[in-house]
């Protein structure tokens, strides 16, 4: 379990931070942006969540995203090391992609099929929800590019890209099942 007692350590007031095991990057090194745009889409998600106290399952599934959203954090602190480490690291596993392919499935069967592309809105929560997944795929950006220049697992990868698509479905579920949608309409204004 992690203990936090201090909150301030002046280690970074150089512009470097330090990994899990102790390396130290810039605070403008790629992991560190992988890490951070992480913590800022799981921030996003918490304030969706001030919108879903009357959608109990939604804001479960969306509890159960910020606990793995610090898993992922966690794994990206992490690089592989040929030094065997003396715990072993937490990594995103299959298991947690499964979970989220199987809600995406569930809750995407509830909706209408489209006929358009949403654009970000409707109710308050699902608005959250979409700029949440933008972030989203902003961390996912950021993560393929680390994965070209260092290993990173692919079950961390496969997590970020289902993720975008949970918090898709999600929205438009909280739209009222998509009823409360605002679609694009190509051209409307020319």
């Amino acid at each position: 379990m992690v203990q936090l007692t201090r909150i301030y350590t002046k280690g970074g007031d150089k512009g470097e931070t330090s990994l899990s095991d102790g390396a130290r990057l810039p605070k403008h090194a790629l992991r560190i942006a992988a890490i951070g745009t992480v913590d800022e889409a799981n921030a996003a998600i918490g304030v969706a969540r001030l919108h879903t106290a009357g959608a109990r399952e939604a804001d479960a599934m969306l509890g159960r995203i910020q606990n793995d959203l610090f898993d992922l954090g966690a794994d990206l602190c992490t690089p592989e090391s040929d030094d065997p480490p003396t715990t072993p690291p937490l990594r995103i596993i299959p298991a947690q992609v499964g979970r989220l392919e199987r809600e995406i499935d569930t809750v995407n069967a509830q909706l209408a099929p489209l006929n358009s592309f949403v654009m970000p809105g409707g109710g308050a929560a699902a608005a959250h929800l979409h700029l949440a997944r933008t972030i989203v795929r902003r961390a996912e950006r950021l993560m393929t590019e680390l994965a070209t220049q260092e290993f990173i697992e692919t079950p961390a990868l496969h997590y970020i890209n289902r993720l975008s698509d949970h918090l898709f479905v999600l929205a438009r579920f909280l739209n009222d099942k998509g009823a409360r949608d605002v679609l694009w309409e190509p051209g409307k204004h020319r």
